[in-house]
């Protein structure tokens, strides 16, 4: 497999909550990773706030554009209402890479979160039917964005199912998983599997806020 700490991590959406926490706990594990965002100025702020928080120099900001032709692999942690164009958009820039795709489209009412539908099945199937030469991937889910904030939390105890078609992707994905302490990324089948996955996400929402906790996945028996 190839060595994480040769390749650049680029988060698409880092200057968001999920985004940044997972940028934040990359950059503390040694990696180099580049935050994206439709406002360079913006990423290039949000990365000298990570920079101090982690005590390295190994992360910068950048255009969503230029994150993408930048990284190796790259992570897709946008809002799902802009999910389609943005990835259109970057479909020459992200060609031959992996990327991961954590999106979970899902809606809100006074009932609480539910999934929303998607024509292609999923985020992730939505992202590799606009990106015909990337190998995409799905992860990174069910992180707690508060957790991944709070470098005083050293270890944050969870599985990060990866699913993906292509088995070198989902290795390579399952190991940049691991490179966080707690963090243990385990295969969860093929791409087309990726919509209840997914939409799992308006579970644990309504979980974490009955029982006003940060709750995860466990996998047992593997």
């Amino acid at each position: 497999m190839t060595d994480l700490n040769e390749l650049t991590v680029g988060v698409l959406g880092g200057t968001g909550a999920q985004g940044k926490g997972l940028a934040l706990r990359w950059a503390a594990a040694g990696l180099t990773v580049v935050i994206g965002s439709r406002d360079a100025e913006r990423a290039g702020a949000a990365a000298a706030e990570l920079r101090e928080a982690a005590g390295v120099d190994t992360i910068s900001g950048a255009s969503n554009a230029d994150c993408a032709a930048r990284a190796d692999v790259v992570l897709l942690a946008v809002p799902w209402e802009g999910h389609a164009e943005l990835v259109e958009s970057l479909r020459d820039p992200l060609a031959g890479k992996i990327v991961v795709d954590c999106v979970n489209p899902l809606g809100f009412d006074k009932q609480g979160p539910y999934a929303l539908p998607v024509p292609e099945g999923s985020a992730a199937q939505q992202a590799a039917a606009l990106l015909p030469d990337s190998r995409v991937t799905a992860a990174f889910h069910h992180v707690s964005a508060v957790l991944l904030a709070d470098l005083s939390i050293e270890r944050v105890e969870l599985d990060v199912l990866v699913l993906g078609d292509d088995r070198d992707a989902t290795d390579l994905v399952r190991a940049l998983a691991d490179t966080v302490p707690g963090f243990r990324g385990v295969y969860g089948g093929r791409l087309r599997n990726a919509h209840q996955v997914e939409a799992f996400t308006a579970n644990l929402i309504a979980i974490n806020r009955r029982y006003k906790a940060h709750a995860g996945l466990r996998i047992t028996d593997v």
